[in-house]
């Protein structure tokens, strides 16, 4: 039951938001699910991965995918999101939650401050800068068990000048590579540890996730978008304030 809810409401925050939504991963492991910190964040990476994978596949589908941009970030992505999962072994787990929480926050104010619209100037494709923002992002995002589709978006727009819509679709399949790159650094680590991960919560969620991010898609046309998005950037400011005083304080 608590794993049908927790893949709905990942999957409905996915439909209203974007890649974004799926920041909720981890807190829905950790504190619905009541799943051990680090094996949280690496389920988390591949929950994250199918989810998108899933998506990607109807985009392309759609043409909708810039491959040419899907490569230039995604492949420095894997490379920065497997590093990322490596170091996220080798520290505690508070560690990574704290930078979790300071991400959900940059991803509250980038919720609250996003007004969803096509930027009107498009500028040149910028492939170093690209290339070293797949890095970045990929280990913050390795390291913390998430997509970072709210670091993605942008940088697509802003540095490699694409549409939005064309940004949006485009960072799902990027998602889907490093979280998988991720994600396998995690697995070879916990399982040389003797560490199990529930592939029956992962399926679940996987496929619950990707159903549901259609039903937020038909809210999205439904309610009033501006103030779903401020109202979700006040909820993940509150989560943060959760995993801090209830993981990492304690």
């Amino acid at each position: 039951m608590f794993v049908l809810l927790g893949a709905l409401i990942i999957g409905i925050s996915l439909g209203l938001f974007g890649s974004g939504g799926s920041i909720l991963t981890v807190p829905v492991l950790l504190y619905l699910l009541q799943m051990p910190a680090e094996l949280a964040i690496a389920s988390s990476l591949l929950i994250v991965a199918g989810i998108s994978l899933l998506g990607s596949a109807q985009n392309a589908w759609q043409k909708r995918i810039s491959w040419r941009h899907l490569w230039w970030f995604g492949v420095p992505g894997m490379f920065g999101t497997y590093g990322g999962a490596w170091i996220g072994t080798l520290v505690d787990s508070r560690w990574q939650l704290l930078v979790f929480a300071i991400l959900m926050v940059v991803a509250a104010i980038f919720m609250w401050r996003n007004n969803q619209q096509e930027t009107a100037n498009q500028r040149p494709f910028q492939p170093v800068k690209v290339v070293a923002d797949g890095l970045v992002v990929g280990a913050i995002t390795g390291f913390v068990g998430v997509g970072g589709g709210f670091l993605i978006v942008p940088a697509l727009v802003l540095m490699a000048g694409l549409p939005l819509g064309i940004a949006v679709a485009t960072s799902l399949g990027i998602i889907a590579m490093k979280s998988f790159a991720g994600f396998t650094k995690y697995y070879l680590a916990f399982s040389a540890a003797g560490m199990s991960f529930n592939w029956q919560v992962i399926a679940i969620m996987v496929v619950a996730g990707f159903i549901g991010s259609f039903a937020g898609n038909w809210l999205g046309q439904k309610l009033p978008k501006a103030k779903l998005q401020k109202g979700f950037a006040l909820f993940l400011a509150v989560m943060a304030v959760v995993v801090i005083s209830q993981s990492v304080l304690k």
